[in-house]
C-alpha cells in the first residue's frame, strides 16, 4: 500500500490522505478510516486512479455526497475515491441537461426550474449527487431517474470510459445494474420537458414544505432507511408497530418520521444496523413483510 501511495503522489492524483475517518464525509457522520482516501481534481484523474487500482488489484469505493450510505465503524479497507469538484459541471442544451457524477441533485434541480424545465421536481428533496441519483434510480412524489434519463458516461472498474444508454442501467425500484457491475458515473444526460415555471415551483415548494413538516432535517441521517414494500409503505408499517422514537445507542428511529434513523450526537454503525436488525423482525412478527434496506452499508464488519 505504502508504494501505491507514493505512486499516487507522484501522478499528481489530486489530494490524497491517509487513515482518514470518514464520518465528516456521510451525511450520517458516522464511520471509521479509509486506509487511503483520493480525491481526484479532473475526470483524467479518475480515469487514471482507477487503471492505477485496476492493474494492481487494489479494492476500491467511490462516495459521492455521502447520503444514503453508512460506513462501518471500523472504516473501509483499499481506496476511497471522493468525488469532489473534479465533476461538478452543468450545462443546459435546450430541454436536455448535462450534469457531473458529483453535481448536487437538489441544486440541478433548482436550476432546472428556473430555466422553465419539468421533470426535476421530484429531485428537489434528495440530498445527494447526480451520479448516486444514477446508481440508485432515486425517486420521490412518483417519479424516479429512470423516467428522465437519457444515457450515463460511466468509468467501469478496469478505467474504460463508457457511455451506457437508460435501457443499459436495467432500472428498477431502488436499483441499476451498477449494483453488479462496478463504475463511476462522470456524467449524465437528462431529458426534460419545457414547463410552466409557476407550477414548477409550486410543486417544489409543496415538496419542500411537507419535507419540513415531516422529515428530521436537522439532525444527522441519510434519509429514508428502508425501500417500501409493495403497495405499501415502510414508515407507515414502523410507525404503527409503534417503533417511533425507538434507540439503540446513539441512533434512533426519528419521532417525526419512522423511515428515519437519527444520529443523535454519537451513534455508531452498529448502533444503526442493530436498530435495522430489531425494525426488520418486528415488522416481519408482526406483520410478515420483510423490510429491506435502502441504504449502503460499506466498509470492514
Amino acid at each position: 500500500m505504502q508504494q501505491l501511495i507514493s505512486d499516487l503522489h507522484a501522478a499528481h492524483i489530486g489530494d490524497i490522505r491517509t487513515n482518514e475517518r470518514l464520518a465528516p464525509y456521510t451525511t450520517w457522520k458516522i464511520g471509521g478510516p479509509a486506509d487511503v482516501l483520493v480525491i481526484p481534481n479532473s475526470k483524467d484523474q479518475v480515469v487514471a486512479v482507477i487503471k492505477m487500482l485496476h492493474e494492481r488489484g487494489v479494492p476500491w469505493t467511490i462516495i459521492g455526497r455521502g447520503s444514503n450510505l453508512l460506513v462501518s465503524d471500523k472504516g473501509i479497507r483499499g481506496v476511497v475515491i471522493k468525488l469532489g469538484n473534479a465533476l461538478e459541471t452543468l450545462r443546459f442544451d435546450g430541454a436536455t441537461v448535462y450534469a457531473g457524477g458529483s453535481y448536487s441533485f437538489i441544486k440541478l434541480s433548482v436550476l432546472a426550474a428556473k430555466e422553465g424545465l419539468t421533470g426535476l421536481e421530484f429531485a428537489s428533496g434528495i440530498p445527494g449527487s447526480v451520479g448516486g441519483a444514477v446508481y440508485m434510480n432515486a425517486g420521490a412524489h412518483g417519479s424516479d431517474v429512470s423516467r428522465i434519463l437519457k444515457q450515463a458516461e460511466v468509468i467501469l472498474d478496469t478505467g474504460e470510459l463508457v457511455t451506457m444508454q437508460a435501457e443499459d442501467l436495467q432500472y428498477a425500484y431502488r436499483h441499476s445494474i451498477l449494483h453488479t457491475l462496478p463504475g463511476i458515473v462522470t456524467e449524465a444526460v437528462f431529458e426534460l420537458q419545457v414547463g410552466d415555471r409557476k407550477e414548477i415551483a409550486g410543486a417544489m415548494a409543496a415538496y419542500r414544505d411537507r419535507r419540513l413538516r415531516t422529515q428530521p432535517l436537522q439532525l444527522a441521517c441519510a434519509g429514508s432507511v428502508f425501500r417500501n414494500p409493495v403497495g405499501g409503505f415502510a414508515a407507515k408499517l414502523i410507525e404503527e408497530a409503534g417503533l417511533k422514537g425507538k434507540r439503540v445507542g446513539g441512533a434512533e428511529i426519528s419521532p417525526l418520521h419512522a423511515n428515519f434513523i437519527v444520529n443523535t450526537g454519537n451513534a455508531t454503525a452498529v448502533d444503526v444496523l442493530t436498530l435495522i436488525q430489531e425494525v426488520q423482525q418486528i415488522v416481519l412478527d408482526q406483520y410478515g413483510v420483510a423490510l429491506v434496506p435502502e441504504v449502503l452499508v460499506m466498509g470492514e464488519r
